[in-house]
C-alpha cells in the first residue's frame, strides 16, 4: 500500500510539475508581435482625446480646426523621425496642399415667353458645371428621347436640346450625343407628370442648393458633359409651343417608322442665366515616410481622412469614430514601424502614412494624391485604408471582436489570403466580408478613399466598423468609443502591413480594376 501511494504521489507531483512548467514557460514573442505591442489603448486614446475635441471644431475642410488637426499629424511624423516626402519649393514638407474650390449657385434662371423662372424654386432645376454667364438665349430643338437615332437627322449644332427621359442611362447617353452633335445646352424632362416633377425638386433642392467643393483644377475638359436643367412637362410644353402630349406622341411615331415626326415640332426659343459664387481654397494631406531597405523602391500606402464635417446647426460634429479612431490607428501604426526601424527591424518596403483631406467633400483629398502622386502608383504595392474602426456598428452578428473588410480580393487574390493569414495568425477577430459584396446596396467599397486606388488598378483593404447612430451626428464623440476593440483592429492593419512590406515578392495583381 505504501509503495502504491508513495508512486500516487510522483504521479499528482509529475502532472502538478508539468502544469506549472506550461504556466511558467510563456509562448515566444515574435519580433512583429513586440512592435505591435506598442499600439496601446491609452496612446490611442490621448490622441483622440485631442484631434475630437471641441477645440478642433468637428475638422471640416478649409477651417481652423483641419489646420489644427493637419499641424498635431505633422508635428507626430515630425517627432517620429518620419521624412518629409512632398518637395515645395526648393524644401520638403510633410505637407501635400490639396487645391479646391468651393461653390454655391446663385441667380440661375430660366426665360420662357417672358417669365422668369428660378432655380429650385419654380419649375427648374439646374445640374452641371459652377459657371458663371450672362443672360444667353437659345433655339431649343426636341430631340425626343435622346437616343442616337434620335439625333441623326437633327441639326442641333450652337443650339440646345430637349428630350423626355425617366431612365438614368439613356439621359446620360443623351448628353454624350448632343454634345458630339455639337450643341451647347440640354433640357431634360425626367418626371412623367408635374407633381412627380415637384416631388423630384423637394427631395434634391437642398442637395443642388448646398455649396459644393471640388479639386481646383483649372478650366473644364473639353469632353465634359454638357449642363442641363430639368424641367417639369408642361413648361417641357410651353417651351415648344406645344402641349407635352404632342411631345411624346412624336416620340412615338418617330419610333413607328415616321422619321420627320421631330422635324414637325418646330424650335422654341428661351433664355437662361447661370450664376455661381466660387471660392479658391487650399487645404492639406498630411504625409509621413518610412523608407525601406533593399525593396524600397516599393511602397506601401497606410491611409485615414481626418477632416470631419465641421459645425452643423450650432453643433460641433467631433467624428471620434469618423475618422479620428482612424486616424490615430494610422499615427500609431507609424510610431509602430517607426520603433522597429529604431531598434533595427525596419521594413524592406518603404511604407508613406497619409492622412487625407476633404474625404467628407467627396474622396477629394486621395483623388488628388493619386492625380499627383508623390512616389509613383505604378510603384504602390498596396493601400491600407482605415475609416471608423472605433465603435460597434448596427450588425445582425452579436460578436464585437469583428472588423468588416472591404476590397481585399477585389484586385488581389494574394492580398486576401495574407489578410486572413494574419487574423488567424495574430488577432483572431471576426472577418465579416457583409459589405465586400459586390451587389450590397451600401456600396461601401466606392465611398471610402481606399476607392481613387482601387481604380488605378492598386490592391486595397477597406477596415470599417460599420454606420452606426451616431454617424455624422454631434454625438460621435471620443467617450463612445470601445478602445480595446480599436487597438486590437489597428494591429491588424500593423500585421497585415509588416507581412507585405517583408516579403519576398510583390502581391499578385490577378484581376482588373473597375473604373467607373
Amino acid at each position: 500500500m505504501k509503495k502504491i501511494f508513495t508512486l500516487s504521489i510522483l504521479l499528482v507531483g509529475a502532472v502538478a510539475f508539468s502544469q506549472a512548467s506550461k504556466e511558467v514557460v510563456p509562448k515566444p514573442v515574435t519580433v512583429v508581435e513586440q512592435f505591435a505591442s506598442t499600439i496601446t489603448t491609452e496612446d490611442l486614446k490621448e490622441d483622440l482625446t485631442i484631434l475630437a475635441s471641441d477645440a478642433l471644431e468637428g475638422r471640416e475642410t478649409g477651417k481652423r480646426g483641419q489646420k489644427m488637426a493637419a499641424a498635431y499629424l505633422m508635428a507626430h511624423y515630425q517627432e517620429l523621425g518620419l521624412t518629409p516626402p512632398v518637395t515645395v519649393g526648393g524644401t520638403k514638407s510633410y505637407y501635400q496642399n490639396v487645391k479646391l474650390k468651393t461653390s454655391k449657385p446663385g441667380n440661375i434662371y430660366l426665360i420662357v415667353n417672358d417669365t422668369k423662372l428660378k432655380n429650385l424654386e419654380d419649375e427648374i432645376m439646374y445640374y452641371g458645371a459652377e459657371k458663371n454667364t450672362n443672360e444667353i438665349s437659345t433655339e431649343v430643338v426636341f430631340a425626343g428621347s435622346g437616343s442616337e437615332k434620335d439625333f441623326e437627322n437633327l441639326d442641333v449644332k450652337g443650339k440646345s436640346v430637349l428630350i423626355i427621359n425617366s431612365e438614368r442611362d439613356g439621359r446620360v447617353a443623351a448628353n454624350k450625343f448632343a454634345k458630339k452633335k455639337g450643341a451647347d445646352f440640354m433640357f431634360i424632362v425626367r418626371t412623367n407628370s408635374d407633381e412627380e416633377f415637384s416631388e423630384f425638386n423637394k427631395k434634391y433642392a437642398h442637395y443642388f442648393s448646398n455649396e459644393k467643393m471640388s479639386l481646383d483644377e483649372g478650366a473644364p475638359k473639353s469632353d465634359e458633359t454638357l449642363g442641363l436643367i430639368y424641367v417639369s412637362p408642361t413648361l417641357a410644353g410651353t417651351m415648344m409651343n406645344q402641349s407635352f402630349s404632342k411631345l411624346t406622341k412624336s416620340i412615338d411615331n418617330f419610333n413607328g417608322g415616321k422619321t420627320k415626326a421631330y422635324k414637325k415640332i418646330k424650335p422654341g426659343k428661351v433664355s437662361y442665366k447661370l450664376d455661381y459664387e466660387v471660392n479658391h481654397i487650399i487645404s492639406e494631406n498630411v504625409l509621413g515616410y518610412l523608407e525601406g531597405t533593399d525593396l524600397k523602391d516599393e511602397l506601401l500606402i497606410i491611409t485615414s481622412h481626418y477632416d470631419h464635417i465641421g459645425i452643423q446647426d450650432g453643433k460641433i460634429h467631433n467624428g471620434a469614430d469618423d475618422d479620428g479612431s482612424g486616424t490615430v490607428a494610422v499615427m500609431d501604426i507609424a510610431e509602430a514601424f517607426a520603433e522597429a526601424k529604431a531598434g533595427g527591424n525596419g521594413p524592406r518596403r518603404s511604407i508613406l502614412f497619409m492622412n487625407v483631406t476633404a474625404e467628407e467633400k467627396g474622396l477629394l483629398g486621395s483623388r488628388y494624391y493619386t492625380n499627383h502622386p508623390v512616389f509613383p502608383l505604378e510603384n504602390t504595392v498596396v493601400n491600407l485604408n482605415i475609416d471608423m474602426i472605433g465603435r460597434t456598428g448596427d450588425r445582425e452578428i452579436e460578436t464585437t471582436d469583428y472588423v468588416y473588410l472591404i476590397g481585399a480580393d477585389r484586385l488581389s487574390t494574394e492580398l486576401h489570403n495574407i489578410s486572413e493569414e494574419m487574423n488567424k495568425t495574430y488577432t483572431n477577430m471576426y472577418l465579416d466580408y457583409t459589405f465586400n459584396d459586390e451587389d450590397h446596396p451600401e456600396r461601401f467599397y466606392y465611398r471610402s478613399d481606399h476607392w481613387n486606388f482601387a481604380k488605378n488598378g492598386i490592391p486595397i483593404i477597406f477596415y470599417f466598423n460599420g454606420v452606426h447612430a451616431d454617424y455624422h451626428k454631434h454625438t460621435d464623440t471620443v467617450d463612445k468609443i470601445e478602445f480595446d476593440m480599436l487597438q486590437k483592429r489597428a494591429q491588424l492593419v500593423f500585421y497585415t502591413a509588416w507581412e507585405i512590406a517583408n516579403r519576398d515578392d510583390r502581391l499578385v495583381v490577378d484581376k482588373k480594376p473597375e473604373t467607373k
